[in-house]
């Protein structure tokens, strides 16, 4: 199934997540958030982006085209970042959520993580560049946090009426999404 994703203003995005019960079976879901991703053409997706408030998010770097990201499938339960360090790298990030914005947004280079897979294996692995990033910012979506919010005031006072719009459902998009306001 193919969920709408939840657009900038709508309060699921500004929340905390909850912990997911151990054990509990999210294959369906899991499956569902790929599909979903994928439909957008996304590279990362987190449960509070379809208005699910727990600890998931699923990342799929293969249509970065690149060396880096090819084989970088992988669903995080439950997941806690445990350090992060290196220096901060610019990249110009977008998200499904917050559709035809784009900053460059710095992140630290590397991150050590410790998580569950979708059968409830407990990994703790490092990762750094592209796909630290992509975790950091998937991660951020569970903490409540989005990428506009590490923006200077000045940037976000320019974004205000594009926001705003999208708030409203003013914009255009290739995926199904979910306006705060027709919740």
């Amino acid at each position: 199934m193919i969920y709408p994703i939840v657009v900038y203003g709508d309060p699921v995005l500004k929340k905390k997540a909850e912990n997911i019960e151990k054990g509990t079976d999210l294959s369906d879901l899991v499956t569902d958030m790929f599909e979903t991703m994928e439909s957008a053409h996304g590279i990362g997706l987190a449960a509070p982006q379809i208005g699910k408030s727990i600890r998931l998010f699923v990342v799929d770097g293969r249509p970065m085209e690149d060396d880096e990201t090819k084989d970088f499938v992988k669903t995080f339960v439950n997941p806690q970042i445990i350090k992060e360090e290196g220096d901060e790298w610019a990249f110009e990030e977008g998200c499904l959520s917050i559709p035809n914005i784009r900053e460059e947004i710095e992140r630290p280079e590397k991150l050590r993580i410790k998580y569950f897979d979708e059968n409830w294996n407990e990994h703790e692995e490092e990762f750094d560049g592209m796909k630290a990033r992509i975790i950091q910012h998937e991660y951020d979506h569970i903490e409540g946090i989005l990428f506009t919010d590490y923006l200077t005031p000045f940037k976000k006072r320019m974004l205000k009426g594009k926001l705003q719009n999208i708030t409203k459902g003013k914009m255009k998009v290739d995926y199904r999404v979910a306006i705060p306001q027709k919740r």
